[in-house]
Parts: C-alpha cells; sequence; structure tokens
C-alpha cells in the first residue's frame, strides 16, 4: 500500500481561518457549530478532513470516538480484498466427480463445491446444469452433495437483527441469489397463493430448503423457525392485502445451493438424490466450472448497491488468503483490523464483521479518514460511488464544481460518510463522517429495527450535517494554502439540542 512520508496527529478542534482582505468571502461560509445546530441533529458528530498531498488535517471533531461505521466501512473491506486478493481474482464454483464416469453416470459422489462467489445466482447453476448434460452426465450412482467449506458458516451476519430482513443471511463458502429466497403472494379467493422461488432472470426453481405459511393472526407479521432441514417461515394474513413479494433471508447457504441445483438439473434430465452438505472435499474430476467477474467490478457493485453478503464472502477470501484458514466470521474482521493498523496506519479499529452490519462495530474518523488518505492514488477511489452534493431545491448537482466519492452507511440512528473530495482547484481531501445516537439506538427493540420510529428523521439531519461539512471543506479548502497557527478557534461546541422523535421509518442497509 502506497503511504504518505509525514502525517501530523488530527487536531483536538476544528482549525478556521480568520477572513483577510484577500478572502472575505470565507467568513461567510457557515462554521461548524452552525452546521450542526441548523441540523437539529442528536447525538455524536464526529469528522476529520486531511489534505492528501500533505498529510495534514485540516478540521477534526471527535476524531477518537469508536462509532459505529455502518456501511462506510465497506471501502476499508474492498482495499482489504483488493491488496490481499488482487483485482483480477475470479471465484471458482465447480461440479467434481469421484470414482470417474462410465457411460455417462458418475460412479461415485457428484459434488458442488463452492469457491466463495458472493454473485452466483440460479441462472449460473441453470448454465452449470446444461453443460453437465453436454458433457453427457445422465445421473449419479453414489450422492449429490454440496461443499460450503472454503469459508467458514455463520447462521446470520448479525444476530441482533429482525429474523426477516434480506440484509442479513447465512453466510458460508457458497452463495446463491445473495443467499435470499423470493416470497410472492397473491389472493386466491379467501386465502392466499405463496411461491417461494430461488428466482433470477431465466430460473426460478421452487424452493424446499425454505417454506412459508400464511396464519390468521394480526401479528407479528413474521415468525421464523430453524428447523435441522429447511427455515419455516410463517406470515400474518392480515398483513398481505392482495398481493405482494419481498426477498427473506436464507440460513443454509448450502441446503439452499443443493436443492435448487438438484431441481435444475432433474429439469435437464439428470437424475440426482435431495442435496447433501459434504464434511470435507475429497479428490476428484472437475467436470464443470463456473467463473465469476473479475473482483474489482464485483467490488465496485458491493459499493454501489451496498451487499452485505458481498462484504462478508470477500472479506473472508482475503482473511484465508492471509492466513491460509479463517475460523470465523469475527476471526476474519480481527485480522482485517491487523491489517489496517499494519497497511493503513489505523490505530484502533475494532471490526467485527465486513459489512458494518453489526452495531458491535467501531471506528475513529482519525482512523478512516489516515487510512484513505494513505491509500489514495491506489484502486479504490475509482469503484467509490459519486455522491452529489444538493441546491437549494434538493437536486444533485451532478456538474458542480465540488466532487466527492464516497461510501455512505446507514443504520437506524447511525450515520456515515467517507471517502474523497475534490475542490474546484483540485486539491484532493479524504475525510469521514461518522454521526450516531447510540442511546436512541439502544432503545429500538429487535423486532422494530426494520423501521424504528424516528430514524428516518435523525437520518435526514445527519444528511444535512454531510452536506453542510463537505461544502465548507470544498469552499474553506479549496487552494493548498493552510491556516496559520494563529488562525485557530476555539473547540466548538458538539452538543445540539434535543429533539422529539417522530413516527419515520429507515431500513438498515448497514
Amino acid at each position: 500500500m502506497a503511504a504518505v512520508s509525514a502525517w501530523a496527529e488530527a487536531p483536538t478542534t476544528s482549525l478556521r481561518p480568520i477572513g483577510r482582505d484577500a478572502d472575505l468571502y470565507k467568513q461567510a461560509i457557515p462554521n461548524v457549530s452552525e452546521i450542526i445546530a441548523d441540523s437539529g441533529i442528536t447525538g455524536t458528530v464526529a469528522f476529520a478532513v486531511i489534505d492528501v498531498e500533505s498529510g495534514i488535517w485540516l478540521e477534526a471533531s471527535n476524531a477518537t470516538d469508536g462509532i459505529p461505521p455502518a456501511s462506510s466501512i465497506k471501502a476499508i473491506t474492498a482495499l482489504y480484498a483488493l491488496d490481499q486478493l488482487g483485482p483480477d481474482h475470479v471465484f471458482e464454483t465447480r461440479l467434481l466427480a469421484t470414482g470417474g464416469v462410465v457411460n455417462g453416470e458418475v460412479q461415485g459422489d457428484l459434488i458442488l463445491v463452492g469457491g466463495g462467489d458472493p454473485t452466483l445466482d440460479s441462472d449460473n447453476l441453470g448454465k452449470m446444469a446444461e453443460e453437465l448434460k453436454e458433457a453427457g452426465i445422465i445421473g449419479v450412482k453414489g450422492k449429490f452433495k454440496v461443499y460450503e467449506g472454503s469459508l467458514p458458516s455463520t447462521f446470520a451476519i448479525d444476530p441482533e437483527q429482525p429474523d426477516h430482513v434480506g440484509y442479513n443471511p447465512g453466510v458460508s463458502g457458497i452463495a446463491l441469489n445473495y443467499n435470499r429466497v423470493h416470497f410472492e403472494w397473491k389472493r386466491d379467493g379467501n386465502g392466499y397463493d405463496v411461491t417461494m422461488e430461488g428466482r433470477a432472470a431465466r430460473y426460478a426453481p421452487a424452493v424446499r430448503a425454505a417454506s412459508m405459511e400464511v396464519v390468521d393472526r394480526s401479528g407479528p407479521v413474521y415468525t421464523y423457525e430453524n428447523r435441522p432441514d429447511r427455515d419455516v417461515w410463517t406470515v400474518a394474513k392480515s398483513a398481505l392485502g392482495s398481493g405482494g413479494a419481498r426477498w427473506l433471508p436464507i440460513r443454509r447457504p448450502g441446503v439452499y445451493a443443493g436443492d435448487l441445483f438438484a431441481t435444475i438439473a432433474r429439469s435437464h434430465g439428470i437424475k440426482l438424490g435431495d442435496a447433501e452438505l459434504a464434511e470435507a472435499l475429497p479428490e476428484g474430476e472437475t467436470l464443470v466450472t463456473h467463473r465469476s467477474a473479475k473482483l474489482q467490478p464485483i467490488l465496485k457493485d458491493m459499493l454501489e448497491y451496498s451487499t452485505n453478503l458481498t462484504a462478508e464472502m470477500v472479506g473472508m477470501a482475503a482473511s484465508s488468503k492471509r492466513l491460509g484458514t479463517v475460523a470465523s466470521l469475527r476471526a476474519s474482521a480481527a485480522e482485517m483490523n491487523k491489517w489496517a493498523v499494519e497497511e493503513l496506519g489505523m490505530e484502533n479499529p475494532a471490526m467485527v464483521d465486513h459489512s458494518g452490519l453489526g452495531d458491535d462495530s467501531k471506528m475513529t474518523v482519525h482512523d478512516m479518514a489516515g487510512g484513505l488518505a494513505r491509500i489514495h492514488g491506489t484502486g479504490l477511489r475509482p469503484i467509490l460511488k459519486p455522491v452529489y452534493l444538493r441546491d437549494d431545491r434538493g437536486r444533485p448537482q451532478t456538474n458542480g464544481p465540488i466532487k466527492i466519492d464516497a461510501k455512505t452507511g446507514t443504520l437506524n440512528f447511525v450515520s456515515a460518510l467517507a471517502g474523497f473530495l475534490t475542490t474546484p482547484e483540485d486539491r484532493v481531501l479524504a475525510f469521514a463522517i461518522l454521526t450516531a445516537n447510540m442511546d436512541q439506538r439502544a432503545k429500538i427493540p429487535r423486532a422494530e429495527r426494520e423501521r424504528p420510529p424516528g430514524a428516518r428523521t435523525w437520518n435526514g439531519r445527519a444528511k444535512r450535517v454531510q452536506r453542510g461539512l463537505l461544502e465548507r471543506w470544498g469552499l474553506l479548502y479549496n487552494a493548498a494554502v493552510e491556516p496559520e497557527p494563529e488562525a485557530a478557534a476555539a473547540p466548538e461546541a458538539d452538543t445540539t439540542p434535543e429533539v422529539q422523535p417522530e413516527a419515520e421509518a429507515v431500513l438498515e442497509d448497514s
């Protein structure tokens, strides 16, 4: 990783130059206290901004407070994966035969081998089944198995999330359809016609690894039961209306992938029994291989759509490359923390996952902004999503003079933004803004994590803080001229008036 040679400590106060004759316009730029007060946000506002060429810290507040970074941490996960695996890395999913093939029949077992591909879908399995048929395979004398042990398994990324949210699936060495099942319902007389499918563009096989029952009750909307062979769901009839659909999480990725591949293979005339999980990977002949896209475009999509499963799988793949094997998701996150200290100069990264979904994860803006500044010029910025400031009417300024490439992050009562800002005069700044009201977040019951009262309103206020700070920095630090020491202002207040929560909602995308 590239590093900047000279780095000063982040200032403990927000620096604010005093306007001189040549730059009186700067006096009209709002100071930090005004930006925070005008937003009406409650809780902690932490930020840091640094010049990437000189390594000079320009402004910082609450710079060493550990705050959940939410999905902004995916920028660091992307760096970790690029560094350990390389931008051209591809993930391979294979069909492996033991015992040889005689007259189109596998003499031993047929094994679907997961290779850590987070983008595998039902259409990819369909193509693998088609290629297996083209190779002349018509059946298996032994068993059909799935191997998912290339990465450690976990039942859910964050166990504190509601059972039914699709952004919190199980994770293992194989994934399918982002480990989600498509639940759809349509009114049929007095009841409902319900489907559970592994839906992709071409293939949408029915799923046996997860079931749904409509129950006549007022609430809760969903219940979940973890049975040894499948995920068992019920849904309240009163919540369904005339029809609809949503994605539900899969807790057993290997069972799910095996279920769907067996169904698809049978549709092509290949006789397979029900899938079993393979405890170890045996020697055998590879009959079919599906290769993913290269890692860099996978990461670009991950950053654009904030895909939690992709972050966890590429993060664990990076740790496996670094260590040989990795014991668990948390162990993998701990290894990424070590890497961030070694390669990015961070001091106290404390991530418990790679996606930022778990609010036990903590990051400081000093570490985040400093780490980003140190790697400026590597392959991260081209895959970050452009972020546009908005005018007074709320319209994005797509051709505005301030250019921002960054990663957002959203949890209930947590909002984050971290990345790079280029001023109108082409000065490049790295920044991190982490805002959180952890007291308010702690009051949310687990069942209400999807849509808690007040969260959307609070998030809107956090976005206003981000916008104000970015506009301030883009104008105040436009040219590469540093504030004189005597221009440093007194510490600015971080407290803001309390406001009453409003009945709004926000989805946790991490």
